[in-house]
């Protein structure tokens, strides 16, 4: 099932138009590694194999660090401050760039093609970005924070990117996989090759896959 998923959205990539739609498969809130042994094996992964990632496992992965928890109020699954939620979250895959959509669990075609080297290069060259299966990307709307919280906005903003991508990590742990948070980039090849709107500044690339052993 899994690979019959994945052979859809990568057929859906490359026939499609950028805006449709992937819908992701429910994420799993009861089953899966205790968070104590998700603790002890995460370590900083950089070094991956060439098996991609399922249509479940990104699901996973993006629930766990921006997912809907109470859809009666929109909560998410890493804190913010006065629920403002000012992150924004995309997966680069060989087949595009998605954009995620935690109200509907689902993924957006941004852009297609493949631009992980591309990132790599704008990464200041770490292999790790363009080597990887799948490269997860956090971006950040300061507007949203600082509108209530005036200059403490970017601090708050901050600290739930840490948040976030932690559980990321905490849930590729938990899935086997391995990742490594990159914060080294040009700021403005990042926002223009993943062409973000003027006001979102990317904090974070995340590169993860199946370890190499």
């Amino acid at each position: 099932m899994n690979l019959l998923s994945w052979m859809t959205m990568v057929v859906m990539a490359q026939s499609a138009g950028a805006g449709d739609v992937v819908r992701l498969p429910q994420p799993d809130t009861v089953g899966g590694a205790s968070l104590a042994m998700s603790l002890a094996s995460r370590r900083s992964i950089r070094s991956f194999g060439s098996e991609p990632l399922t249509v479940a496992q990104i699901g996973q992965l993006l629930w766990a660090a921006q997912g809907i928890t109470d859809t009666g109020k929109g909560l998410r699954t890493a804190p913010s401050s006065g629920a403002l939620y000012p992150l924004e979250t995309f997966v680069v895959l060989p087949e595009g760039v998605y954009r995620y959509n935690p109200q509907h669990h689902e993924l957006s075609l941004k852009i297609q093609g493949d631009l992980r080297h591309a990132l790599q290069k704008a990464a200041l060259g770490q292999k790790v970005v363009g080597e990887a299966p799948a490269v997860f990307v956090f971006a950040a709307v300061y507007e949203r924070v600082a509108v209530k919280y005036k200059g403490r906005a970017t601090r708050y903003v901050d600290m739930e990117a840490g948040h976030a991508c932690q559980n990321l990590l905490l849930q590729a742990a938990a899935l086997e996989l391995g990742g490594v948070p990159v914060g080294a980039f040009h700021d403005g090849r990042i926002a223009g090759l993943l062409k973000l709107p003027k006001e979102a500044s990317p904090l974070y690339l995340v590169p993860v896959g199946y370890p190499n052993r």
